[in-house]
């Protein structure tokens, strides 16, 4: 935590700038404040001319009041933040060092620092010279470091870095990021699962026996996924309901409807029948039991898990034995008719369910309880490690804050708390939080906090918390936000929004004004209309529709239609957009308007793995569009990706020789497959240190060039960082070239580099080979493991590809929703989480406990709220231009119920939208302004009816539906530089060139040189005393006086009784009587190990050294404060050398 400034000056005897500053301001500012709006408000409109001006300006004026702020996307939520902070600074309620700002990021909390500078300078300098404000704007600058600004995480780390003692961690502990936690929590559920199979518990045992749900997810590493949620949520650990289940007597009723079935089903009169067919599985499983029953070897566990799998085992192409198919005739034998078999089949899946829901259930409880001993493990695993990951900041602060003690030094150190995102938090956050601000010090429950008035200012939108899969609860902040309603704090809505134009923001209200309901049971925010704030763009259109390819006048539309056409159709539009329309776009620091460019442009996704983004990056590349892909799941996937990753594991494993094959053939070195093959035909085998002896034939010489590199980079692999060897492999082979000429190669190249980045992140973790890096990326590659792909800088050309999640807070002039099909969410929920309670109720290796069944869809409501929010979040993201896919016969993608409100399947995840962009039927469209004519760009062979072309009115804003596009491309062929590798180039431009990179070549091994010559250089004062006089002494060198102990016979010597004889003068008091310098040699002595007659003379020579008349004169300088002991000391002699070293004693 930062010094408390204004303490420390206090406790020097002085009085701080801040506190004439809070005494100046108590005394002086007057009791109703004139409006002061420091920062100016986005350049589009004034503060007064905006709809909610009147609620903006009592940001700046009621500062002696709580505020929570609700503010809509593009609402200038963070710069009312700022307005409120420089106001509370200029009229003198705090000062500067006694503020806290807390957002969800650091890049956030940056962005927030440097505004609030910026909002400090504008105000200072609209602030007259002579008045209150002024000094106190000048100190705010001053000191703007002494402010706390940066993510809850790191406001509780210093937290637990100042108080390490009280919290139980290490002083200087490190914070684990998400993936080294999860690294780590299995490393420790590995060692404790070893010792729990030594005898395991009766849930592990039974969890053990059951079959895989999940394809490539054995029942061991479904418990340690199990584990893990369970240490994600440690902090809300009620133990869940345990209902009494008789095991065997409800097993022994579904084994008789088992056999009941087995017996019917034999004999069909047609050994072809489907049902025959697909009842099999019940037929073998009756077998099989009978034979192990009457054999005397029945494992009820073993049988728990067949009869649980049961109704998922495959019997066809997407069949289920759940969903065995009915066949045709009436008779399924000669004896039984076919729906005596089928109801049979449907009371034993019946009697299943029921059976697997109560055993689940409880299997469910019992894992809860048994998988704490892997919990403790990984904590033990941090103690003994020194790390805490993000939950335990949180839940460690918290602990502390309980503490009076801690509490009140840090309500009486913090007075102003301001915090961004706040829809966002979750319980522990919000617990930390009240307490902080409590204005009763000997309060201890969130709940009942009402918050020092003015201390407490707040904003969010409900609408964009879309993070409950990171512990983020609506139903958190709706509490909060009633109970400091409840205690006076002022609740602010703010609907004037800078960002979208008004189509746009007309567009966005009709979607969401009904299904934003504010029902408080799925915990859906109330929406509030957006207002618009910036002009319309009359001479193009807004909001466009792309009809998906294929949908026109079609009934057979399916998902594999959708997903296989619409990436090129968005490509499509792309090329038409950036290469032939002209339009132009807004940018967010720029006056008017500039030309459509790829770096406009943003397509968003609901999912983000390969096989969703490969079609959409494909067509980005065959129309030579630009493009960066942001974070997802794709980075191992990549080719030039797995080409280094196969390079290193070639370097770790020469003797492997398929790496070794592809490393040669691949993009580093680009050997074909005739001279590999010819080479190892030839040789015997391609191996970096089996060359051939003599010569070879030139042909082959680039391979043994090749193995030559490989083989150097393997002897000094581990003699050097992982980084500089991947380097050295992109130095040696020239790579950089290569892959910058790939299509999209910018991207190429930073993901290249990015390795560098994961294996210095991997050797900060711990990591002490190559190989074990080695070994990582391809642990990695086989998990699919989310690493983030490199982000160019914020100025680079491209297209972005992200998900709507990465997508949040930020603005693209352009916005392209994409991967139409994804579901809203899923059909089923993992987790039920009752704060009030602290109870957490996940699904635990497939097992689902009592209260979660119990709120199932009461979960699945909040789940699909959530869901429509982030629709919402995805269509405010636009500036300028929102594209929407969509099927133009009909509505589609809404899901389907029955009449009970079960989903026979989800929405789509766009289809909010619908209300939007699909007009009454009957309704004629017009020609829209700024758009091509259709022939040009319609795809003639498309098919007609469904919704016409054309911009059709919608009650305050229009919607162009685009004709079918075509969809053709040329084939991604050549580079996107060929003009570098063109050989017709001028001789003379080619001799300029040359001539030029020879002299920079010369001034930069210049500057190289310069820079080698070091123009400071430290020496030990030890060092220096032992060398021999220079040749330019000093002009006065002083008379020093040299005295020494006369050196007693038998005295002892050595390094032990040095260093013994150095801490007892360090230490000693200077006036210590006998008994003093006794004592403290006693205790030096049991330090050093020293012997007793070390001791001895240690005392004896002590006692000497202060008897000294010089040691006279120390004293009294120490009483009048003018000694110091062991200080260090640094000087420049006279031949420029640094002499450092430390005086034992100086005093004047």
């Amino acid at each position: 935590m930062r010094p408390h400034r204004a303490e420390s000056l206090a406790r020097q005897g002085s009085c701080s700038a801040g506190a004439a500053i809070r005494a100046a301001g108590s005394a002086m500012t007057p009791r109703t404040p004139p409006s002061l709006r420091l920062v100016p408000s986005p350049k589009s409109a004034s503060p007064k001319g905006l709809e909610d001006a009147a609620q903006r300006e009592r940001i700046v004026s009621e500062l002696d009041r709580n505020v929570v702020i609700e503010a809509a996307a593009g609402t200038g939520k963070t710069t009312e933040l700022v307005h409120r902070i420089v106001a509370v600074l200029a009229r003198g309620r705090t000062t500067v060092d006694r503020i806290v700002a807390m957002t969800f990021t650091e890049k956030a909390a940056g962005e927030i620092k440097l505004r609030i500078r910026a909002g400090l300078e504008l105000a200072r300098k609209n602030a007259p010279a002579g008045s209150d404000e002024y000094p106190r704007l000048e100190h705010a600058i001053a000191h703007l470091e002494e402010a706390w600004v940066g993510t809850i995480h790191g406001f509780c780390a210093e937290i637990l870095r100042e108080r390490a003692v009280e919290a139980a961690v290490d002083p200087a502990f490190q914070v684990l990021t998400e993936r080294h936690s999860e690294e780590m929590f299995a490393r420790s559920f590995r060692g404790w699962f070893e010792r729990v199979l030594e005898n395991p518990p009766p849930g592990i045992r039974r969890s053990l026996r059951r079959k895989a749900q999940r394809r490539g997810e054995g029942p061991i590493e479904g418990l340690r996924v199990a584990a893990w949620r369970l240490a994600e949520w440690r902090d809300l650990s009620s133990p869940w309901r345990h209902e009494a289940f008789d095991r065997d007597a409800e097993l022994k009723t579904v084994l008789e409807r088992l056999h009941s079935l087995a017996d019917l089903s034999v004999g069909p009169a047609d050994p072809k029948d489907l049902l025959y067919l697909d009842l099999e599985p019940a037929r073998a499983l009756s077998r099989d039991l009978r034979a192990v029953e009457a054999a005397g070897l029945l494992d009820r566990d073993q049988v728990e898990a067949e009869i649980v799998a049961l109704p998922r085992r495959s019997v066809a192409d997407k069949v289920t034995f759940a969903k065995a198919r009915r066949g045709r005739t009436t008779r399924y034998s000669a004896t039984v008719d076919r729906s005596t078999i089928l109801n049979a089949h449907a009371e034993l899946i019946e009697a299943i369910e029921t059976f697997a829901r109560r055993a689940n259930a409880d299997l469910a409880t019992l894992l809860q309880a048994e998988l704490m001993g892997a919990l403790d493990a990984y904590e033990e695993m941090k103690r003994r490690h020194g790390r805490l990951d993000f939950l335990d900041l949180l839940v460690r602060a918290r602990d502390l804050v309980l503490r009076k003690d801690i509490r009140v030094e840090f309500q009486e150190r913090f007075s102003h708390y301001f915090i961004d995102e706040f829809q966002d938090t979750d319980l522990l956050q919000a617990e930390i939080l009240l307490l902080l601000v409590s204005a009763d010090p000997n309060e201890t429950l969130w709940e009942r906090v009402h918050a020092r008035p003015g201390s407490l200012f707040v904003v969010g939108d409900p609408k964009q918390a879309i993070y409950r899969f990171r512990r983020a609860d609506l139903g958190v902040y709706e509490r909060v936000k009633g109970q400091l309603e409840g205690a006076g704090a002022l609740f602010i809505q703010l609907t004037s929004s800078f960002r979208a134009v008004p189509d746009l923001q007309a567009a966005v209200n009709r979607a969401f004004v009904s299904r934003l309901d504010g029902d408080l049971d799925s915990q859906q925010a109330a929406y509030v209309p957006l207002t618009p704030v910036r002009p319309a763009h009359e001479l193009q259109p807004a909001l466009i529709v792309i009809p998906i390819p294929g949908t026109r006048g079609e009934r057979s539309i399916t998902r594999d239609l959708l997903e296989s056409v619409l990436p090129a159709a968005i490509g499509s539009f792309l090329g038409w957009l950036l290469g032939e329309s002209g339009w132009t776009v807004t940018e967010r620091d720029r006056d008017g308007p500039v030309p459509v460019e790829a770096r406009h442009v943003c397509i968003l996704f609901r999912r983000f793995s390969e096989e969703v983004t490969r079609p959409y990056v494909a067509e980005l590349d065959a129309r030579r569009v630009r493009h960066l892909l942001v974070g997802g799941r794709s980075f191992h996937a990549r080719s030039e990706v797995e080409a280094m990753r196969t390079a290193l594991t070639a370097l770790e494993w020469p003797d492997d020789e398929l790496s070794v094959f592809a490393t040669l053939h691949g993009p580093l070195f680009a050997i074909g497959d005739e001279e590999i093959l010819e080479y190892r035909h030839r040789y015997g085998r391609l191996h970096p240190f089996r060359l051939p002896s003599g010569s070879i034939p030139e042909r082959l010489e680039p391979i043994t060039g090749a193995l030559t590199l490989l083989a150097d980079l393997h002897r000094s692999r581990n003699a050097r960082p992982v980084a500089d060897t991947i380097h050295a492999l992109l130095e040696s082979t020239r790579a950089h070239a290569g892959f910058a000429f790939q299509p999209s190669g910018e991207q190429v190249l930073a993901n290249v580099l990015h390795l560098t980045e994961c294996a210095r992140a991997h050797e900060r973790a711990g990591g002490l080979s190559f190989r074990s890096l080695v070994a990582r990326l391809d642990a990695d590659a086989a998990s699919n493991a989310r690493e983030e792909a490199p982000i160019l800088e914020e100025g680079s050309e491209g297209v972005r590809l992200m998900t709507v999640h990465k997508a949040k807070g930020l603005e693209f002039p352009v916005v392209i929703l994409a991967d139409y099909t994804a579901s809203m969410t899923w059909q089923n929920t993992e987790r039920h989480v009752d704060s009030s309670r602290r109870l957490s109720a996940l699904t635990l290796a497939a097992c689902v406990p009592w209260e979660l069944h119990q709120h199932q869809d009461t979960e699945q409501r909040r789940e699909l709220a959530e869901a429509q929010r982030l629709t919402y979040v995805a269509a405010t993201r636009a500036r300028d231009l929102l594209v929407v896919p969509a099927v133009a016969e009909q509505r589609w993608g809404e899901g389907k119920q029955t009449a009970d409100g079960k989903w026979l399947y989800m929405p789509w995840w766009i289809s909010p939208l619908n209300d939007a962009i699909y007009p009454n039927p009957g309704t004629r469209p017009e020609r829209p302004t700024g758009c091509p004519n259709p022939e040009t760009i319609q795809d003639p062979d498309g098919s007609a009816g469904g919704i016409a072309p054309g911009r059709y009115a919608m009650g305050g804003y229009g919607v162009v539906w685009w004709p079918t596009l075509r969809t053709e491309r040329r084939p991604p062929v050549g580079v996107l530089h060929p003009e570098l590798l063109d050989p017709a180039v001028d001789a003379a431009v080619m001799k300029s060139d040359e001539r030029r990179h020879r002299d920079w070549l010369e001034r930069r091994m210049s500057l190289v040189g310069r820079a080698a010559i070091p123009h400071l250089v430290p020496v030990p004062a030890t060092k220096r005393a032992k060398e021999s006089p220079t040749s330019k002494p000093r002009d006065e060198e002083p008379t020093v006086e040299v005295l020494t102990p006369a050196r007693q016979p038998g005295r002892p010597a050595g390094v032990r009784f040095g260093s013994l004889m150095h801490a007892v003068l360090a230490t000693v008091p200077l006036d210590a009587d006998a008994s003093t310098t006794s004592d403290t040699c006693a205790l030096q002595a049991r330090i050093f190990g020293a012997t007793a007659e070390e001791r001895e003379a240690a005392e004896k020579l002590a006692a000497e050294v202060l008897g000294y008349e010089i040691m006279d004169r120390a004293r009294a300088a120490a009483k009048s404060g003018r000694c110091r002991r062991e200080i260090p000391l640094t000087l420049r002699d006279h031949d420029g050398v640094i002499v450092e070293g430390q005086a034992d004693l100086a005093f004047e």
